[in-house]
């Protein structure tokens, strides 16, 4: 089991840093590639950049709860909320399922087989 966590791409968990706008403060924001690439899918699939759908986000947030405590968790969390829905709307909950998010199966697709 852990020969799939282990040996992952180490380039796939590197801190990439990106610069944003957020209510119109310049920002930079911290994430593992990964998380950038699934960001970047999930932008793209509500047909906005990434800097435009992190900032709609923000923005969201602010709404609803009056403050952001930690933000770039809140990325984290949205990919992996992204990622459990697309596992149940192709009905992959279960192990026998096929399908589930694209960027799961192109983290399948670069872990090395033994």
């Amino acid at each position: 089991m852990c020969q799939v966590f282990a040996g992952q791409d180490p380039n796939s968990y590197k801190y990439q840093t990106r610069s944003m706008r957020l209510n119109g403060q310049s920002t930079s924001i911290r994430l593992e590639a990964t998380f950038w690439d699934l960001l970047e899918h999930i932008a793209r699939s509500q047909g906005l950049s990434v800097p435009k759908f992190v900032s709609t986000l923000h923005e969201e947030v602010l709404l609803l709860h009056g403050e952001v405590q930690n933000f770039t968790s809140l990325l984290r969390c949205s990919c992996i909320v992204h990622l459990q829905a697309g596992r149940v709307e192709n009905g992959a909950g279960n192990n026998a399922g096929s399908g589930g998010a694209n960027a799961e199966v192109q983290m399948q697709a670069q872990m090395p087989v033994s």
